[in-house]
């Protein structure tokens, strides 16, 4: 390696394969500006849906296997070939480092062969500038990164610079809504099942706490609203001997009421924190897979028209992992100076701020978050 290409427009290879998702894409960029050839995504719901939640060892494989077909099927879908490509980008990290490892051996693997640069990409900040890809939004910008893993506040100044401003101190919300939705013996993923399921739902039934809504910060909780569903299941089904259809949908109903109103006021907080070093701030946007309810997009929507600050969301395509938020950032990094070599390695764990002592607390691999 060690060679640069013109910042003109090149065609990159995007590789994502961080948890059960194996992606691959192809975009046209251009001084920041992405143009979607293709984008395909390959999911793993039916290996694991018997168990419940992502196997990782079972999802390793699964990338493994599928990988190279991903990748030859988004240069079909592209009208294009590995010879009219310019760069390659690829998730190297947070993610089950089976996964990762697949996926970066496969984008290696096609470097070498190809002789074309490498960029090894943070799936976290993948999300983060996806409003990038979709509207070309300027910096800086606030977003909040909600999905089954991560659930934080991030002013996102650069391709390569980031400032947490705050998150959660134990689960993310996805995860709630994956465990809520198992309580409640609906599909997984969580998240979709539980957004049908609270349509006809009476949201005021059940008063689930709002963890965290007393203490004047950023941060958010959880795990406590978890325990709280689990024990109004456990008293319901004991007075009445089970559950009717109408206390499922009234349970996701109340469930996601409360996720959104934690997700509301954190934002509003955030939003005014922020502002207190960038008054100009211009836009606010919500990423990650809980980017795609629509329950919480349309909350976060008013309440930023009401700060009257922009709002912006991805294509529900684009809220969960894809890799096609892989290839823009690739690029924009790439015109940032960063390449990486044959020594790029996987990390099952990658805080977008390392200068943030860790919410989550660290070990051997790094910090969780």
């Amino acid at each position: 390696m060690g060679f640069k290409l013109k910042l003109s427009a090149r065609i990159i290879l995007g590789i994502e394969s961080s948890c059960d998702d194996t992606a691959a894409a192809i975009v046209s960029y251009e001084n920041g500006n992405s143009k979607i050839l293709s984008s395909v995504v390959v999911n793993q719901n039916t290996l694991h849906e018997k168990y419940g939640g992502v196997v990782p060892e079972i999802a390793a494989r699964a990338h493994a296997e599928r990988v190279d077909t991903v990748v030859k099927n988004s240069f079909k879908e592209a009208k294009l070939s590995l010879e009219n490509v310019d760069l390659i980008g690829v998730t190297a990290g947070p993610g089950l480092i089976g996964g990762v490892v697949a996926g970066v051996m496969c984008a290696k693997g096609l470097a070498y062969g190809s002789n074309l640069p490498l960029v090894g990409v943070n799936h976290l900040a993948g999300h983060a500038l996806t409003p990038r890809l979709t509207e070309n939004i300027e910096y800086p910008y606030l977003i909040l990164l909600a999905s089954g893993g991560h659930c934080q506040f991030i002013q996102v100044e650069c391709a390569n610079k980031f400032s947490r401003i705050g998150g959660t101190i134990d689960d993310a919300p996805g995860e709630a809504f994956d465990k809520t939705a198992r309580l409640l013996g609906l599909e997984q993923p969580g998240g979709p099942s539980i957004e049908k399921a609270s349509i006809n739902g009476n949201s005021g039934r059940f008063d689930f706490p709002r963890p965290l809504l007393n203490r004047n910060d950023c941060d958010m909780s959880f795990s406590g609203l978890k325990t709280a569903i689990s024990r109004s299941l456990k008293d319901l089904d004991t007075q009445q001997g089970g559950l009717y259809e109408h206390d499922v949908k009234d349970f996701a109903a109340s469930f996601q009421a409360a996720i959104s109103d934690v997700l509301v006021e954190k934002s509003k907080r955030a939003i005014v924190e922020v502002r207190k070093k960038i008054s100009d701030l211009k836009t606010f946007a919500i990423v990650g897979g809980v980017a795609a309810n629509q329950k919480i997009r349309s909350n976060l929507l008013s309440l930023c028209n009401g700060l009257e600050i922009n709002f912006t969301a991805p294509p529900l395509e684009l809220c969960t992992d894809n890799a096609a938020m892989i290839a823009h950032a690739a690029g924009e990094l790439y015109d940032l100076g960063q390449e990486d070599d044959y020594t790029l390695s996987p990390r099952s764990r990658w805080p977008l701020d390392e200068k943030k002592p860790p919410m989550l607390g660290s070990g051997k691999r790094g910090a969780k978050a």
